[in-house]
């Protein structure tokens, strides 16, 4: 595979995230999450590297700079993250467990470390459209797309404006672009949470031992630059205009016509799980699958689970 042009970055400061991991983990746990596991395996059995140790790239685009991490071989997956977060925040284990049959490519969307802000107003058309440049330089041909959150909206509004850039679509919890859309009363407040709050937002109250342990994961990652106030701002402005219809391609899900798979947590509070409900109904044929007992994480909580059902309805 040829890129157009790529350079390996230097990250800097740490993520939303992963500062708040290391507040609320112990050294022991950080220290396990991090420990080599292939080192000693012959070559005969060794794992793909880890998404962890995968350099940040710097893929040159039509519409800009966009950094991103690729592990693994086989067909291409492309994974796009939520708001107020960074490619960081993809759980490892859920990354990794993704590319023992994919060749998966997760990247920071506009104005987030590498990638390049977009011209103002932000809207999930355009960050859609930038996702689209990124898998046109990275000549991905058709890849199955997987977005959480405003992740999943952003691969929505993809299917609609280029559905050849789309073979398969998963959506995780996420919300739907037309009126029906159940808005979260939280998106407001995301930034100020302290690592408690933040752990009931991913997580139902009885799972803090699935938190601790998404927490130590993602802490393995080299230091990343935190979103600005700025980005999350525009961010905001982007979601909200989803939720309330007024996005264009939000307006046309009913059209998506690649194969979708919807999932969610059924204890989902941030994400009303309706929101799939609607999506599941709205979109031709979609699966739905609703995981019990876990909220907006599930995808971490339950990530073995999620794992093989991705990749049964990504082999169909």
């Amino acid at each position: 595979m040829r890129y157009r042009a790529e350079h390996v970055s230097t990250r800097r400061s740490l993520p939303l995230l992963t500062c708040l991991a290391a507040v609320a983990l112990s050294t022991a746990l950080s220290a396990c999450a991090s420990a080599p596991a292939t080192a000693a395996l012959p070559t005969s059995q060794a794992r793909t590297p880890s998404v962890v140790s995968s350099p940040v790239r710097v893929a040159h685009t039509s519409l800009g700079t966009v950094g991103y991490r690729i592990v693994g071989s086989g067909p291409p997956l492309v994974m796009i993250m939520g708001y107020d977060a960074t490619m960081e925040d993809w759980d490892p284990r859920l990354v990794d467990a993704l590319a023992r049959h994919y060749r998966v490519v997760i990247f920071d969307n506009a104005g987030i470390g590498d990638t390049q802000q977009l011209p103002g107003p932000l809207t999930i058309d355009a960050m859609a459209r930038q996702t689209g440049a990124l898998i046109d330089t990275l000549r991905l041909s058709r890849p199955d797309v997987l977005g959480w959150s405003m992740g999943g909206m952003i691969a929505q509004a993809l299917a609609v404006l280029d559905p050849s850039q789309v073979r398969r679509l998963v959506l995780c919890a996420t919300f739907p672009g037309s009126r029906e859309a159940v808005p979260s009363a939280t998106i407001a407040a995301l930034t100020r949470l302290d690592p408690q709050q933040l752990e009931t937002v991913l997580f139902p109250p009885n799972q803090a031992r699935a938190y601790n342990a998404f927490a130590a994961a993602i802490s393995a990652y080299p230091p990343a630059s935190a979103p600005s106030p700025t980005v999350l701002a525009a961010d905001r402005r982007a979601v909200i205009q989803w939720w309330t219809g007024k996005d264009p391609a939000g307006q046309k899900v009913g059209a998506i016509s690649v194969p979708t798979l919807i999932a969610d947590g059924a204890a989902d509070w941030v994400d009303p799980t309706v929101n799939a409900r609607t999506l599941a109904r709205l979109i031709p044929a979609a699966r739905l699958v609703l995981y019990s007992d876990a909220a907006h994480g599930f995808l971490f909580q339950d990530r073995t689970q999620f794992a093989a059902v991705v990749e049964s309805f990504l082999k169909a």
